[in-house]
């Protein structure tokens, strides 16, 4: 490690050697675009490392908390050293940090996005509002991205690689068959459907998708499917409605004990 060379704000800036660092194991992201991993070399190599990255001390070095990209860059640039600020953290610093810098990138997909939300609240004990309130956005977004881990993995991996959209994935979740959503994903794809064509396949495939057809007296009114969508909205997660004379049930699904924590917590606040 050389000497310091500047500040940033109250912070010092320390040109540290490559070798003493190594990646943060919270990162959330593990894969890295090629293509603009080189990019970035490229710019480094003519320009520098214009902004630091932040590291924290470990026992053998340092570990990166933010800055991965240019790290991994400034290694195929052929530099030796790095500036980076050093911070005292905790692991549960370490993490949060991580997971909101990752947020911060212009070119996260829905999935990833989605993953670090539930990273967040997972790891540290919050509620989809606390992540909206952390971050700066309203509790229905969190909500509405979070509805995309429940897709099949190869329809995520669809969205990952910008074959599919974020809207085309809370769309097909309406099919609630994971074989259906499979279908109708590579119908999508491979004729080009945009989101509101999709939509409107999913709601045709609505009627035909039990095998006997309801009575005009079962099927369900259209009060009660606009509040099923707005529960299941609110609470990030899909909900059933059913009701026979002055009676009927309200159904939350949940997937882990986790989202079900989530679940009785925002139903305390109501």
């Amino acid at each position: 490690m050389s000497d310091v060379t500047s500040e940033s704000g109250s912070e010092q800036v320390k040109m540290l050697s490559l070798t003493e660092i190594r990646p943060n194991p919270y990162q959330p992201r593990k894969n890295f675009d090629r293509d603009k991993l080189l990019e970035l070399s490229q710019s480094i190599v003519e320009h520098g490392v214009l902004q630091p990255i932040v590291v924290t001390p470990s026992i053998q070095g340092y570990y990166i908390v933010a800055g991965e990209r240019r790290y991994r860059a400034s290694e195929q640039a052929g530099l030796t050293h790095i500036p980076a600020i050093v911070r005292e953290m905790t692991d549960h610093e370490m993490r949060e940090l991580a997971i909101i810098e990752n947020l911060q990138r212009e070119n996260l997909n829905p999935v990833e996005e989605a993953e670090s939300y539930q990273q967040l609240m997972e790891a540290h004990h919050m509620t989809q509002h606390a992540v909206a309130e952390r971050l700066g956005k309203s509790r229905p977004y969190i909500a509405n991205m979070l509805r995309l881990l429940k897709l099949p993995t190869s329809i995520r991996q669809l969205i990952r690689e910008g074959t599919l959209s974020g809207g085309h994935g809370r769309t097909l979740l309406g099919l609630r068959d994971p074989k259906k959503m499979q279908q109708y994903a590579d119908l999508a794809v491979r004729e080009s459907w945009s989101v509101r064509y999709l939509e409107q396949r999913v709601a045709e495939a609505q009627p035909s998708s039990t095998t006997k057809t309801p009575s005009a007296s079962t099927k369900k009114p259209q009060l009660i499917r606009q509040h099923e969508q707005q529960l299941s909205e609110k609470y990030g997660t899909s909900v059933d409605i059913a009701t026979k004379r002055n009676k009927g049930r309200v159904t939350f699904t949940f997937h882990s004990e986790a989202d079900y924590r989530r679940l009785i917590q925002l139903l305390k606040k109501q």
